[in-house]
């Protein structure tokens, strides 16, 4: 996708870029500084009833903290979706501040601290093991505090999905349960006074062809159909994952909702109803639903010319938003799409490069960008920044100041 559409897709009034409703300079004036995020709660909702409309009413709509844990952001979410994914003891109680049910919230990732599956028995939420380690905790956790612990395995598949940004299944993971020794682990430990209630299976994450989704979708209602028989009863919880992506460079092209959820319904209404009548389909999801709501407004501090090559430095950098400097998983390092917040609807001039305040060559946010003429106290604004912002970039790198972030 290009600037110009996700500029749409948030809006102008008087020439800036809209935020919430808000012009941006307000905006800006109402944090009170730059850098800092801001996420539109009119995009998140539009984002969730969309799913609400394609998806089968069966599918139950799960949201993966770990892609923005902002308090505003989970709280508000908490009261659209169905279930809430944690991956720490921190998340989790943040996921429980909401007010949502325990039975609602799972808590996923390998090395699950002994502690963290203690507060996690102790709170009632389905814990989705991972290991035989994991298992044992969970059940000494029971037993020393007189309850019943909720769980449902990981399985790393035996199937790999093409097209991925991380691969989190297929060969050898830290992820999960290799699916060929499921049924010994659930021989060994189905009658040990767990809940065993289902299986996770997350194969893979950031993909943008729907074809692949679906196929995978697919291995996965069948992989687990198979391990089903190996419970101590019924298949109830059936976590098929999510991996739906977002575009972030101007190659990408949006994924596919539409033919993702026509899978899903033949999915719902053949095999799972057929085989799995009392499994409770969820599909798992952190990027798709924030990551398109959120942007990283920093300020132009400087203009300066080297060489040939014009360089705009500004007070944000790598240390907020690691994933736009290439540093968070690029082979290739392409740019994120980016404008003059405060004036998108002027011309564009020659490319210019983006840097930030940091002491390495690393801290690049844009690179050779055709960008009106920007000078100091411009906002330059990068999109696609409701995921893996922040709290997934090395804030306390040379101790500058953290952003703010805004729920608008």
């Amino acid at each position: 996708m290009r600037p110009h559409e996700h500029v749409e897709a948030f809006g102008t009034v008087d020439g800036e870029l809209r935020v919430g409703g808000l012009p941006l300079s307000r905006l800006a004036a109402r944090v009170g500084s730059t850098p800092f995020f801001a996420y539109d709660r009119g995009l998140l909702d539009r984002r969730v009833d969309r799913l609400r409309a394609l998806l089968p009413d069966r599918v139950e709509l799960s949201y993966a903290m770990k892609a923005n844990p902002m308090p505003a952001v989970v709280q508000h979410l908490a009261a659209r979706v169905d279930r809430i994914d944690v991956a720490s003891g921190l998340e989790l109680r943040a996921a429980l501040d909401t007010g949502i049910r325990p039975g609602r919230v799972s808590f996923a990732g390998p090395g699950k601290a002994p502690a963290e599956l203690r507060q996690a028995v102790a709170a009632g939420i389905l814990i989705e093991v991972e290991s035989p380690t994991e298992v044992e905790r969970v059940i000494a956790a029971g037993e020393d505090l007189g309850l019943t612990p909720s769980v449902a395995v990981r399985v790393n598949p035996d199937f790999a999905v093409k097209g991925s940004g991380m691969r989190m299944g297929g060969g050898p993971q830290q992820f999960g349960v290799d699916a060929e020794l499921v049924p010994e682990l659930l021989a060994a430990y189905g009658s040990s006074g767990l809940d065993i209630q289902g299986f996770h299976v997350f194969a893979g994450s950031q993909n943008l062809d729907a074809a692949i989704i679906a196929e995978a979708q697919r291995r996965t209602v069948d992989l687990v159909s198979g391990l089903a028989e190996h419970l101590p009863g019924p298949l109830r919880y059936l976590n098929l994952g999510g991996g739906f992506g977002i575009p972030y460079t101007e190659r990408d092209r949006p994924l596919d909702l539409d033919a993702i959820a026509a899978g899903l319904h033949e999915l719902v209404d053949g095999v799972i109803a057929e085989r799995l009548p009392e499994a409770t389909p969820v599909i798992e999801l952190g990027r798709y639903l924030v990551g398109e709501c959120g942007v990283y407004v920093t300020r132009v501090l400087d203009r300066k010319v080297s060489r040939g090559t014009t360089y705009l430095v500004v007070d944000g950098g790598m240390h907020h938003q690691l994933a736009a400097s290439g540093n968070f998983g690029q082979a290739i390092r392409r740019n994120y799409p980016l404008v003059v917040g405060n004036r998108v609807d002027a011309e564009d001039g020659d490319g210019v490069t983006v840097v930030g305040c940091l002491c390495t060559p690393l801290d690049l946010l844009g690179d050779d960008v055709a960008l009106p003429p920007a000078g100091i106290d411009d906002l330059i604004v990068i999109f696609q920044q409701g995921a893996y912002g922040l709290t997934a970039s090395p804030t306390a790198f040379l101790g500058h100041a953290a952003p703010a972030e805004v729920l608008v």
